[in-house]
């Protein structure tokens, strides 16, 4: 691969359909990041359950339930940017057009985030409270 073609695949050329592209692959890592956490550390209660508990209490820890609050809206924004690609890629194979795109992606983050609020808002509150121990 020549450094003109890497260039081209990190740099940023604007828009929100690359902005859309950004964030649909960085919660998906996300995604795959905490299976992986949660698969090893699972694992662990067999064979080592003094890690296990220790993990336990690491992931009651403020910045874990703060990173659940966004693995929570990643699973929420990957699935419905997923939903929103398949529909153009099998269904709207001729509305696949750049202002359609444009639109379906600005009201795919919306709904993502309306769809998140609520349980944002409850697993905030959490961890507000366990600030306040």
């Amino acid at each position: 691969m020549s450094v003109r073609a890497m260039t081209n695949l990190i740099s940023y050329r604007g828009g929100v359909g690359q902005l859309s592209f950004i964030l649909h692959r960085v919660t998906g890592l996300g995604i795959l990041l905490f299976l992986v956490i949660h698969v090893v550390d699972t694992s662990t209660v067999f064979f080592f359950p003094s890690l296990y508990a220790e993990a336990i209490a690491v992931y009651r820890s403020v910045p874990f339930m703060i990173g659940e609050i966004f693995l929570v809206f990643s699973v929420i924004y990957h699935g419905v940017n997923g939903a929103r690609i398949a529909i153009f890629d099998l269904v709207s194979v001729k509305s696949w057009e750049t202002k359609s795109q444009h639109n379906s992606a600005i009201w795919t983050l919306v709904l993502a985030i309306v769809l998140w609020l609520p349980t944002a808002f409850i697993m905030g509150r959490n961890v507000l409270e366990k600030l306040g121990n």
